[in-house]
């Protein structure tokens, strides 16, 4: 018999439906069996991509002997980490307090029926290995200590709930900011930064999209001449890497090395989706075809794998197929020979490094770039075009016979947060790379979000199958307000801009802390937990105080409306002490700063139906990153006040930054030389 997770629209709770687990979702219903039958809590946190939690629920939960102990002793509840990341960031940095490590998942805590965790840790075996316990007797143990050291754990319980405390950030009487945390920021990146294969830090590596966008924008407003050079590197590096799926496109969460080489195979949405913006940025700097070619696999694979018939797009691809971890995408050089001529072979064994020795468990390959085909031509001595053209004949097979293969399972709930990162992603790079099949799908997926997941002046954070429930949380506010305001620059769209507003005053009026500054994570009428997060600082997302910040004044000057600017500046007051102490584990808050300190250009085009694609054409050839340009063309009623601008023969443009406007622009080379002098002041 199912247990209680078949009802939930969660497909990783879907997956432990079947378990001999008495599993329930997080509820009144588990936490009032829980004070009712005084048993402790064991909450289960994973995600239906997460290679670990596979083999936990394997190992522990599909078996009847292990089950039998927890229904014995525990309310079981397991949680989806996706849909509910309130739950998540409370439980690890729980977790982080009582074993002074970090955590990761699957995440597995014991709770007093309060909600409060006592012991835990993260993957746990069936039997000992690992120099970790066996889970049942972790489960004895647990049990044990719950109903034998109670006062124990009240005196612990009190301790971490002082400590929650202490975790929220605090106003330290009146910021005065400086350029100072964006310089040091850097310095820390450059300090950590791999100058042989790219990246920061080593292994396991991470993109870090976020780190990286921060260092184009501050090297383009004449900072650390380093910083640009730092991410084209670790661009390159990335895309050569085994991380990049070399036919299929997209990246995959990170790599096991610190070559890029094998990766951890789940590939994320909120990777995928910042990535893509910064593999067009980068073509838009430098020039190099391969970034295009990035992203247009990046954008291909998203349309192709991700997006939804209704619009919205998935959330992920699980890591494992047919219960190996990557033997979806890996390869014996027999297989792709059998596909292959010779002269196809030839280029891509050397190209992928097909002829070096298994990269891969099992003596498998997973595909990367060994040698760059420019080097393949000239020892072979091919014309580079011939290279390049058996080159693209031999992938076009090897990715329609990996087709047929056993796929990766898909997560097909559709999240806010994570749909915004890519519809940001998508209309960034389709409007700069003159995509607009790009668009047209970030315009389906966001279209998707407000007719799906937009209730009664609220958002609702995920809905699969038609179902849409959960409230909100800040992350879905923030990403989605900025993604609009790319989605706008795109193609102008007054839905857009009116959807963007009201994504705005719910986040003044159900997150912000209007003593304090700054957004909590969730909404003011949220269920009460044990604690309510304010994070400031940047994880696998960016943080949704600092993209709150930057959004909230890019609308707040693109309106001219003073809520939103004191709300940012606000948020920016609360958080200044630790940019400071702490800058780069902020950089979403650091990007919100660069633009508080030098406020961004509004740029606004007017022309009748059609006029100003030439125009835009030209501007999306240049880097400005903290330009925003609005092309507004024809008669449109209910524009504000600051965007209803006069139209008539041609095109002309309208430059304002902050308080201050230049007068009517009729050329488009003018407008490009008060655009590119902007940008780097």
């Amino acid at each position: 018999m199912p247990n209680r997770l078949v009802r939930e629209t969660s497909p990783y709770l879907q997956q432990h439906a079947g378990n001999p687990v008495d599993w329930f979702p997080w509820g009144e219903e588990a936490l009032r069996c829980a004070r009712e039958q005084d048993k402790p809590i064991l909450l289960s946190i994973g995600y239906s991509a997460c290679h670990w939690c596979h083999v936990m629920a394997h190992e522990s939960f599909e078996d009847a002997r292990v089950a039998a102990v927890m229904n014995r002793h525990f309310i079981n509840i397991k949680v989806d980490r996706e849909e509910r990341p309130d739950l998540d960031h409370i439980y690890q940095t729980a977790h982080a307090m009582l074993n002074q490590r970090s955590g990761g998942w699957p995440l597995t805590l014991f709770l007093t029926p309060d909600q409060t965790p006592f012991f835990g840790g993260t993957y746990f075996p069936r039997e000992a290995r690992y120099n970790l316990p066996g889970f049942v007797q972790v489960l004895e143990y647990a049990a044990e200590i719950y109903h034998t050291r109670r006062d124990d754990i009240a005196k612990q319980n009190a301790s971490l709930l002082h400590a929650f405390g202490a975790t929220l950030p605090s106003a330290e009487g009146q910021a005065s900011f400086s350029k100072t945390p964006l310089a040091d920021a850097c310095s820390e990146l450059r300090q950590a930064f791999d100058p042989v294969y790219g990246g920061f830090g080593g292994a396991p590596k991470f993109p870090q999209p976020v780190g990286m966008e921060f260092l184009l924008r501050h090297a383009m407003r004449g900072g650390d001449p380093d910083a640009r050079s730092m991410v084209l590197h670790t661009l390159r590096k990335m895309a050569e890497g085994g991380i990049h799926d070399q036919l299929g496109g997209g990246f995959c969460r990170y790599s096991v090395d610190e070559r890029w080489a094998i990766p951890h195979f789940e590939k994320m949405l909120y990777d995928n989706g910042p990535l893509l913006a910064l593999y067009a940025d980068a073509y838009v700097l430098s020039g190099e075809a391969s970034f295009r070619r990035v992203a247009q696999g990046i954008a291909g694979w998203a349309m192709r794998e991700m997006q939804s018939p209704q619009g919205g797009f998935y959330s992920s691809l699980d890591a494992d197929s047919e219960h190996e971890e990557g033997k979806f995408y890996v390869w014996t050089p027999e297989q792709a020979a059998s596909l292959l001529s010779a002269e196809e072979y030839a280029v891509a064994a050397a190209h992928y490094g097909l002829d070096q020795p298994p990269n891969f468990e099992h003596r498998h390959w997973n595909l990367l770039v060994d040698q760059p085909l420019h080097a393949i031509a000239q020892t072979r001595h091919l014309p580079p075009e011939q290279a390049a053209q058996l080159l693209a004949s031999a992938q076009q097979k090897m990715f329609a016979a990996r087709e047929s293969r056993v796929r990766p399972g898909r997560d097909e709930k559709i999240l806010v947060s994570w749909n915004a990162l890519m519809i940001k992603g998508m209309a960034r790079a389709g409007r700069i790379l003159d995509q607009p099949a790009w668009v047209a799908a970030a315009q389906r997926a966001a279209d998707f979000i407000r007719a799906a997941m937009w209730r009664n002046g609220r958002l609702l954070a995920t809905c699969k199958d038609g179902k849409a429930h959960l409230n909100a949380y800040l992350d879905d506010y923030a990403f989605m307000l900025d993604a609009l305001l790319e989605l706008l620059q795109a193609q102008f769209r007054l839905a857009d801009l009116g959807f963007a507003r009201a994504l705005a005053d719910v986040l003044l009026e159900q997150f912000e802390d209007q003593q304090e500054g700054g957004f909590f994570f969730t909404s003011h009428d949220h269920e009460k937990l044990i604690h309510r997060p304010k994070p400031g600082h940047d994880n696998a997302t960016p943080s949704g105080n600092g993209i709150a910040a930057l959004a909230l004044q890019r609308l707040g000057q693109l309106l001219g409306e003073p809520r939103y600017l004191d709300a940012a500046e606000r948020t920016l007051k609360l958080y200044y002490p630790a940019l400071v102490q702490q800058p780069a584990g902020f950089m979403s808050l650091l990007m919100a700063l660069q633009e508080y300190l030098t406020p961004p250009q509004i740029v606004i085009l007017r022309s009748a139906p059609g006029a100003s694609a030439a125009w835009r054409q030209q501007l999306s050839q240049y880097y400005w990153p903290v330009t925003l340009i609005l092309a507004l063309e024809g008669e449109l009623a209910g524009l504000p006040d600051t965007l209803a601008k006069p139209w008539s023969q041609g095109v002309s443009a309208w430059v304002c930054q902050s308080v201050k406007c230049l007068p009517v622009i009729n050329d488009c080379q003018e407008l490009i030389d008060v655009c590119q002098s902007g940008e780097a002041s």
